[in-house]
């Protein structure tokens, strides 16, 4: 019966401790908040595409190359 008060408990402490690291965290934002959000806007919707690379492409890809040695 000890063993689990031991691990109720600290299960509920290390509950706690998040709880509290998270509205310490909550609360640093509230100064920056405004301008994070700005700096989000301004990041490209799709990092993908801007790096060229896109779902699906190895299929295109794929038919592509194995068009290229024939034709030569």
């Amino acid at each position: 019966m000890q063993r689990i008060r031991y691990g109720l408990t600290g299960l509920a402490f290390v509950f706690l401790m998040v709880l509290l690291g998270t509205a310490i965290v909550r609360s640093g934002e509230g100064a920056t908040g405004e301008a994070n959000s700005a700096n989000v806007a301004q990041e490209p919707s799709e990092p993908l595409a801007e790096l060229g690379v896109a779902p699906g492409q190895g299929g295109e890809n794929v038919a592509g190359n194995s068009a290229a040695p024939q034709a030569r």
